[in-house]
């Protein structure tokens, strides 16, 4: 199977676990509290489902690839006073319809499976959601319906998605440090030290340095945190040479300076070469494993970033030829000089790592792991809450993506640590984003639900339509926004 399906299929799994489990939470805080879920599927259904299932009469009935269920009410026309025609709901007379007629008992939820492959949703009574269902909000509010329960119970009702998906990020994080553990790279473990780009250092530092402390916090690990803590000091302290010394940060960084195609900080690695592949231009020179590259064109080469930096400025100018001249060592041979023909990328066909620097794996037992998975799972979100600024930035709109971002974000190969590790990862996203107080989500009900509290004066129902009508042209825009962006990445326009 190619990439590309193992991707699109983790994807759709991901995404189907985090909704449903999302508007579980809708759904069992609603029967908590008394009120009717009309229908909970996984996967949208328009026009036909591919399975349904429900109690009717006291007997369960399931459907296959059937159309929808009619809705309970039916549409008249009439003229009001001002003699203008509109259209007016009347109610079905439940007891006249055939006794196996998916209507009847309405207190009863209709479960089902859609055919539309992404998502889910939980319909809840007397709550306008994204279904617009104005039909049951123009009759009389009923003691079973959403709107008639006081602020509080509705409070829960709408955070119920929120908790559920923080409870879920926790539970996959701590499950997965039981099964797999976790690992990391003590900041003093590179045995050269670390190499920084030219923005880098400008600011003072300088290949070789050992990151020690942040702002007085002893630095413990190279990873994203560590770029973090970099961009936000006002003082960095390294260890150069058997020395301590301590330099001045300009004004915040921002995180994007950490992460472009030359990074701000990387292990220093000599440019040793691990393989070359048969059908490269490095192998057609006669570049071979364990040769190391010294300089590019005359330029300096011997580490992996400035190997990258190298060829960048090759392929920055368009009068450049892609035959490279490429000083390499070869152990127990001296110096070579190689010209080596690159693609039009001015790649040569190498594979490098590094090796200099070692791992520190950590176990957990069952009780080990729930509160590491908790404490795992906060720091995650207390991370991507603190990025999330970076979103209202012109380097941040570029980087928001859709799902071809997220679905790249999967490994090529099915892997089920790196997959239950993305799904928690996207579950604290998917509780993050739902909060949020925009209209037509989670988080813009508990606004409405919060001014309800502080006002004693509940929105009117025709408020909430239009409010949610707002929001869900504000979701679609920033869903084609998003998908736009990935398609540009695409041919390469951003």
């Amino acid at each position: 199977m190619s990439p590309f399906w193992i991707r699109l299929l983790q994807l759709i799994l991901s995404l189907t676990i985090l909704v449903v489990f999302h508007e579980f939470g809708h759904f069992l805080f609603s029967r908590i509290f008394g009120v009717r879920v009309e229908k909970f599927y996984a996967f949208f259904n328009p026009n036909f489902s591919l399975f349904r299932i429900k109690r009717v009469n006291g007997r369960l009935r399931c459907r296959f690839f059937a159309p929808n269920v009619p809705e309970s009410y039916e549409e008249e026309k009439r003229f009001n006073y001002e003699g203008k025609e509109e259209v007016v709901y009347k109610p079905v007379d439940l007891d006249s319809l055939p006794e196996d007629d998916w209507r009847r008992n309405p207190e009863n939820t209709e479960f089902g499976i859609g055919w539309v492959p992404f998502g889910g949703y939980c319909k809840i009574a007397g709550m306008i959601d994204e279904s617009m269902d104005v039909a049951s909000m123009q009759q009389e509010p009923k003691p079973w319906e959403f709107r008639t329960k006081p602020a509080w119970q509705r409070l829960l009702i709408m955070v119920g998605g929120v908790l559920f998906n923080l409870v879920q990020a926790f539970f996959i994080y701590s499950m997965v440090l039981l099964k797999w553990g976790d690992s990391y790279i003590p900041v003093d473990s590179p045995k050269y030290g670390y190499e920084f780009n030219g923005q880098a250092q400008e600011i003072g530092f300088r290949n070789g340095d050992i990151i020690v402390s942040t702002d007085g916090k002893k630095a413990v690990s190279y990873d994203a945190d560590l770029y973090r803590d970099i961009a936000k000091a006002s003082e960095v302290t390294v260890l150069r040479e058997g020395r301590e010394i301590t330099l001045t940060m300009p004004e915040e960084l921002s995180l994007f300076d950490f992460t472009r195609e030359i990074p701000f900080i990387s292990v220093l690695s000599p440019m040793t070469v691990d393989s070359v592949t048969a059908d490269g231009g490095a192998f057609a020179a006669g570049m071979a494993a364990g040769d190391t590259i010294l300089t590019v064109n005359g330029m300096p080469a011997n580490t992996w970033i400035s190997f990258r930096q190298a060829l960048s400025a090759v392929a920055a100018d368009e009068m450049a030829s892609h035959a490279l001249d490429i000083v390499i060592s070869r152990p127990g041979e001296g110096r070579d000089t190689l010209s080596v023909i690159s693609d039009a990328e001015f790649r040569i066909g190498i594979v490098h790592f590094t090796d200099e620097y070692s791992y520190k794996e950590l176990e957990y037992n069952f009780w080990q792991s729930i509160p590491a998975g908790i404490s795992y799972g906060w720091k995650t979100l207390a991370t991507y809450v603190s990025d999330f600024r970076y979103v209202f930035t012109k380097e941040g709109a570029k980087s928001v993506g859709g799902f071809g971002t997220i679905g790249s974000i999967f490994p090529a190969k099915w892997n089920w640590h790196a997959f239950w590790l993305m799904t928690a990862f996207l579950a604290v996203i998917l509780a993050f984003m739902n909060i949020l107080p925009i209209p037509a989500l989670d988080g813009g009900y508990v606004l409405f639900l919060i001014v309800e509290v502080l006002s004693g004066r509940k929105p009117g129902d025709k408020f909430l339509e239009r409010a949610n009508t707002v929001g869900i042209v504000l979701l679609l825009a920033l869903l084609v926004f998003a998908n736009l962006n990935d398609i540009l990445r695409l041919f390469h326009v951003m």
